[in-house]
C-alpha cells in the first residue's frame, strides 16, 4: 500500500447509507428486517509518526455517546465488547445493543465511530455490530444501574 491516507470506500458509505436508512425506517414504525453485519466507519489512516490515542481517551469519548432513549452512555450500558488498537492507531470496536430490533440499530454505532474519529492519535475507526452474546443487564456497569434505579 502506498504511503497516502487510505480513505473509505464508495461500497462501505453506500452499506453504511443503506443501514441508516434501514434504521430510519425502524423509527417510523415501518416493518424492517434486524440489522446483521452492519458495520459504521469513520476517520482515515495516521502518518506513521503520529502517537496513538491512549485506551483512556478512547473509552472517554466513547462514554459521549448515549441511547435516547436511556440516559447512560453506551460504554456503561455495556454495549461495547472489545476495543482493539492497531499499532497504527487504527480502531475495531465490537458493540451490541439491547435488542436486535432496536430503533436506533444503525445509529449508535455511526455515533461511536465518528464520536471516536474526532481523537487526536485516532486512525480509521470500524464499530462492528455483533449480537453474540446476547446483551442482558448484568452488562451495565454499577454506575449505569444506579442511574436506572433513579428513573
Amino acid at each position: 500500500m502506498d504511503k497516502e491516507k487510505e480513505q473509505i470506500t464508495a461500497e462501505e458509505i453506500g452499506a453504511t447509507e443503506n443501514r441508516l436508512l434501514q434504521a430510519m425506517a425502524m423509527q417510523d414504525g415501518e416493518e424492517t428486517e434486524p440489522l446483521q453485519n452492519f458495520t459504521a466507519y469513520a476517520g482515515q489512516s495516521l502518518p506513521p509518526d503520529q502517537p496513538k490515542s491512549k485506551m483512556y481517551d478512547i473509552v472517554e469519548k466513547i462514554r459521549t455517546v448515549s441511547d435516547p432513549e436511556i440516559p447512560i452512555n453506551v460504554y456503561d450500558m455495556g454495549l461495547i465488547y472489545k476495543i482493539e488498537q492497531s499499532d497504527l492507531g487504527d480502531l475495531h470496536i465490537d458493540m451490541t445493543l439491547t435488542a436486535p430490533t432496536c430503533p436506533i440499530a444503525g445509529i449508535l454505532p455511526q455515533q461511536v465511530a465518528d464520536a471516536v474519529a474526532e481523537l487526536a492519535g485516532v486512525g480509521k475507526v470500524e464499530v462492528k455490530l455483533v449480537w453474540e452474546p446476547a446483551w442482558t443487564p448484568d452488562k451495565l456497569t454499577d454506575e449505569a444501574k444506579e442511574l436506572l434505579e433513579l428513573f
